[in-house]
């Protein structure tokens, strides 16, 4: 395990140079890894480790779309795919990969084949962290060990098959049997993490859920409408302001952010745009820093899971969910985005 220093703040990180994919296989080389549900990281994850050469097998509904995924991305029914229960069973590696909501549902069903020795993943401290409210409370004698990928399960398959990594942290909450450390970092390895640095159950899925509801996604889309909606308003075409909000944000200037820093941006831009976005940066901060405040505090004290718990619950839940995205996929702003996409140059067709 390697220290790393951040700004004169040491953290524990491990990365593939140090524990390789070789290494991994044979800390698990006698385990079966059971994927419990196929749908948002389940295929990314299961397929990583299945072409690093882990022994993976599959656990999901039948019938339903994710068991026909993965029949169509090779998991053989009676070989590699079966149903939860016998997954679960076979597994000695329990990744559980459903929803926070399937998993709570689920868990009478999975508890019985936690068995001594087993470990019990998860990619989400939600279940754990919250354990008052799910009800998950594994037995003391398995393994309670995490891999979150900083990313979907799409975006860990395309960087994996591209050749690159996924940063994730990892974390252990139980360590019964004396191998969560190697278990959890082979795992972290083998699902094709950039590099794995260390956290808590907790620690996880707070910034996981503040993020989610902040830049990630949230705060993101908040600030796209309200650009957009002044733009508009101020008698731009929806080309100008969905270019001037989205795309030019997308496709130009988070590339180049990812790849060398936000300091690199501002030092190489225009002089109008590096002073303009120098004199107004702090007073986006101070207007937002009150919000994320209220964000982590709702975060903190429970009342975020409770209301995706209670949302999940409803019955016609997943029909005011497809309401809602109806209504923002419908929205100008997004409906001039599918026309500017469109237009983009087909990759064959952009010079080198």
């Amino acid at each position: 395990m390697a220290k790393l220093n951040f700004g004169g703040v040491e953290e524990n990180v491990v990365t593939r140079e140090e524990f390789p994919v070789e290494k991994a296989r044979e800390v698990l080389k006698n385990e079966t890894i059971a994927i419990i549900g196929y749908g948002v990281q389940g295929p990314g994850q299961a397929l990583n480790l299945r072409d690093n050469g882990f022994n993976v097998i599959v656990g999901q509904r039948q019938p339903s779309k994710s068991w026909d995924k993965a029949v169509a991305d090779g998991f053989v029914p009676g070989e590699t795919l079966f149903s939860i229960e016998e997954a679960a069973e076979r597994g000695t590696i329990i990744q559980y990969l459903l929803s926070d909501a399937a998993q709570i549902a689920v868990w009478p069903t999975i508890k019985p084949y936690l068995t001594a020795g087993k470990a019990l993943y998860f990619s989400h401290g939600f279940g754990i962290t919250y354990t008052e409210r799910t009800g998950i409370i594994p037995p003391k004698d398995v393994d309670v060990i995490l891999v979150a990928p900083k990313g979907s399960g799409t975006s860990l398959r395309r960087l994996f098959v591209a050749g690159r990594g996924l940063n994730s942290s990892y974390a252990i909450y139980q360590d019964a049997t004396g191998k969560a450390h190697d278990r959890v970092v082979s795992l972290g390895i083998g699902v094709g993490s950039g590099y794995l640095f260390e956290t808590t159950f907790k620690r996880e899925v707070y910034s996981d859920l503040t993020g989610e509801r902040g830049t990630l996604m949230g705060a993101i889309q908040g600030i796209f409408e309200a650009q957009y909606t002044v733009l508009r308003k101020n008698g731009h075409s929806p080309s100008e302001a969905f270019n001037e909000t989205v795309e030019e944000l997308t496709q130009s200037l988070m590339p180049l952010v990812a790849e060398n820093g936000m300091d690199w941006m501002y030092a190489n831009c225009s002089t109008t745009a590096q002073r303009g976005a120098l004199d107004w940066k702090n007073k986006f901060r101070d207007a937002v820093l009150p919000v994320f405040e209220d964000l982590y505090e709702s975060v903190a004290t429970g009342e975020e899971a409770q209301r995706s718990i209670d949302s999940n619950s409803q019955t016609d839940y997943r029909e005011k969910l497809e309401a809602e995205l109806k209504e923002l996929e419908d929205s100008e702003m997004w409906q001039a985005g599918k026309v500017v996409r469109g237009l983009r140059p087909e990759k064959e067709n952009v010079p080198a």
